[in-house]
């Protein structure tokens, strides 16, 4: 990795980052791709196994977890926080803690021109389509259409966009 971290910053030396990405302190990066030109804000954590284009922007406070892709050109918002698990609880049946081994990640898409407002919620098992805009504050649940405009709890389909 060509990037060097400040002391500020939390990126993991498994991290692949592209040529002229700018990325802010007070992230936590770990095993994952972020591409070419692209900026991460303050205070994002991106985790393992998940992969931003270039040419995006993820603004501050948000939560990418494992599983999520974000193709090239996407906007996010502050606050937006992705999940990868449709029933999450804190123990097995055991009644241990869980460990990786005790569930399986759900991903989620996010398409090429995307926009996606501050404060949403993206659940899993979804695709977000080619420029495709979701509303501040949405909870988006199920796949949105290329070039849909999407506000609401749940994402419910406002508009058309116009697909970039």
């Amino acid at each position: 990795m060509s990037f060097k971290p400040g002391p500020l910053q939390k990126v993991r030396d498994d991290v692949k980052i592209g040529e002229g990405a700018f990325i802010c302190d007070f992230v936590n990066l770990y095993g994952c791709s972020i591409g070419a030109n692209t900026k991460i804000g303050p205070f994002v954590e991106v985790q393992k196994n998940s992969f931003i284009g270039s040419n995006c922007k993820i603004s501050s406070h948000t939560f990418v977890c494992e599983g999520v892709t974000i193709e090239d050109d996407v906007f996010v918002g502050h606050g937006v926080v992705f999940v990868n698990d449709p029933f999450p609880r804190a123990t097995a049946e055991s009644g241990q803690l869980q460990t990786e081994k005790d569930w399986v990640v759900h991903p989620t898409l996010v398409k090429k021109g995307a926009s996606i407002g501050s404060g949403a919620v993206i659940l899993c098992d979804v695709t977000i389509g080619e420029g495709a805009m979701i509303g501040a504050g949405a909870v988006v649940t199920k796949d949105v259409a290329p070039g849909a405009v999407v506000v609401g709890n749940p994402a419910r389909v406002h508009a058309r966009a116009g697909v970039k």
